[in-house]
């Protein structure tokens, strides 16, 4: 890999000095610049053996990144306008060695930079006025969080906050009914889930799984805890998504038949076990502790386990739980769709690599790797139906419910929204002032968002660091961003973005090609220098390209 040196600016700017004299510089000009031609950066793979979907990515000049893939996929576009890809100037990569600083002081392009965060309160951003795009925003943002979704919506009616996400369902209709603030219903298909590892007893045991799923009362979930709209969920992937709901539908709920399976399973009179979650407000799951003691209490009443509830700071928990830690329990979780592709539900979470459920299943994961390269719809539905067949067969997870969600805001605030995929932009929210505040439910992890996953980080990214392509306002369509195009060759496996020119980042650099490359190697390579982070699992570049290029062996 190689990149245009200082040296070669160096001779070429002395050329150019000679030609104003007119001193012979003419000959010299030309001989330099030749020498001077752009060599990007190359990030390759040299063969598709590693079973990752990207064999290189490559800077072929200043403003063109070719990216070629082992295979077609047809989610590509809809997948790099996901903001774990998000482009930082390589220079800051390499200043920050991948971690530490980064975590906190992402440098992007966006319209928005980070002035400070202060941890356990708020960060503060400020507009950055050499942003390329549309800003008509406040010139200073403030994003705070509060964990109960009754105290956000006092902030909103004190007037101390603008925006406030993920009201209570219980307070809808207190919304509704104020003519000084409105409703924002946002329709992002997810899933609740309960979550096991089963590389360990009694979990290792798909009867006891099994059983499990067949002693909850989905609809009484439901019922209690979710608002209007929400619906008990039949497949894991939501149905909006085309093929996500292809094969056989979950279990019912039959409490006899789930204790006469834990019988068969070795456990007449039930165990002993932990239920983990994280305390934070979600779309897929509105009221988390009391969801998590109704679940308490139906394997207590349904199956005779003994759950022993466990709350757990946000951070700690996904790390725990994504990384198959949870071993002597089960864990409550969730996800909102990234993108509209039912490979944003199913590759993530049943990959090979994933380690979430303990042992991946061949079963569900074979399937899945064949589809993800087939373009048509119709094509790939049996496959579809063959690994949601097999989740339910195997049930590393057992499906709950499909949440329906509402946000607010003030009345008087204009543009406001909230877009299915993705977080509002703080750009597009104008309430006449310079100044603007925005509650959401959970402090970020880190601003390290190429290795974050929850939606509370993201949502503080995206402000700041921008994707080669972007979603629409209201639909997953993509649209151009940092890249005025991405064109694709006849088979789909060769994709060339074209980069907007003109582009600064924060700390008054060039957005340039070797950038692109530079922060999707960092991610995808795991043998690049700066592939550090905030845990190091960069989960999205490992399940949603199926693999990490050198994998160091163990």
């Amino acid at each position: 890999m190689k990149k245009l040196s200082t040296l070669f600016a160096l001779l070429v700017a002395f050329s150019l000095v000679l030609a104003a004299c007119g001193s012979g510089g003419t000959a010299v000009q030309d001989e330099f610049s030749a020498l001077a031609e752009f060599e990007g950066l190359k990030l390759d793979a040299g063969s598709c053996d590693y079973g990752g979907k990207v064999l290189s990515i490559e800077a072929v000049d200043e403003l063109t990144v070719v990216f070629t893939l082992c295979k077609p996929d047809p989610a590509f576009e809809a997948k790099i306008a996901f903001t774990p890809f998000g482009i930082q100037p390589q220079e800051h990569l390499a200043r920050t060695g991948g971690s530490g600083e980064l975590l906190e002081n992402p440098i992007g392009t966006g319209p928005y930079q980070v002035a400070e965060w202060d941890r356990g309160n708020q960060i503060v951003y400020t507009r950055f006025d050499d942003y390329w795009g549309e800003s008509n925003g406040a010139s200073t943002v403030t994003l705070r969080w509060l964990t109960e979704g009754a105290a956000r919506l006092q902030e909103l009616q004190a007037g101390t906050a603008d925006y406030v996400s993920n009201i209570s369902p219980s307070d809808y209709a207190t919304v509704q009914n104020d003519p000084n603030l409105q409703i924002l219903y946002h329709q992002n298909p997810n899933v609740f889930y309960i979550g096991f590892t089963n590389t360990a007893s009694p979990y290792d045991n798909v009867d006891v799984r099994r059983a499990i799923a067949l002693g909850i009362d989905y609809q009484r979930i439901v019922d209690n805890f979710y608002p209007d709209g929400s619906e008990v969920a039949s497949h894991f992937t939501p149905c909006a998504i085309p093929n996500g709901c292809e094969g056989e539908s979950w279990y019912e709920f039959d409490a006899e038949a789930g204790r006469a399976l834990l019988a068969e399973a070795g456990y007449p009179d039930g165990f002993t076990t932990r239920l983990y979650y994280r305390d934070v407000f979600r779309v897929y799951l509105p009221e988390p502790a009391r969801v998590a003691t109704e679940i308490q209490a139906q394997l207590q009443e349904n199956l005779g386990i003994t759950v022993e509830v466990v709350p757990m700071e946000s951070g700690e928990f996904i790390a725990a739980s994504t990384s198959g830690e949870l071993t002597d329990g089960m864990h409550l979780l969730g996800w909102g769709a990234d993108y509209p592709h039912v490979t944003n539900f199913m590759d993530f979470h049943f990959g090979a690599n994933n380690p979430q459920f303990g042992n991946a299943h061949a079963e569900i994961y074979g399937p899945l790797q064949e589809a993800s390269s087939i373009a048509d719809v119709a094509t790939a539905a049996p496959l579809y139906a063959e690994a949601n067949n097999a989740v339910k067969e195997l049930v590393p997870l057992i499906p709950v419910a499909h949440g329906a969600a509402a946000h607010a805001a003030l009345a008087s605030l204009q543009g406001a929204y909230y877009p299915p995929f993705g977080a509002p932009q703080f750009n597009f929210l104008n309430n006449g002032t310079d100044s603007l505040v925005f509650v959401q439910n959970a402090e970020p992890i880190s601003l390290d968002c190429a290795d974050e996953t929850d939606g509370e980080s993201l949502t503080a990214c995206q402000q700041v660091v921008e994707t080669l392509l972007e979603y629409g306002k209201d639909s997953g369509a993509t649209f151009p961003e940092l890249a005025t195009s991405c064109d694709a060759n006849a088979d789909s496996t060769v994709w060339t973005c074209h980069l907007r020119d003109g582009v600064k980042f924060h700390d008054g650099s060039d957005f340039d090609a070797d950038d692109v490359v530079a922060s999707w190697a960092r991610g995808l390579d795991a043998s690049n220098p700066y592939h550090v982070g905030n845990t190091g699992s960069f989960d999205y570049y490992g399940y949603l390209w199926d693999s990490f290029m050198n994998v160091p062996a163990e």
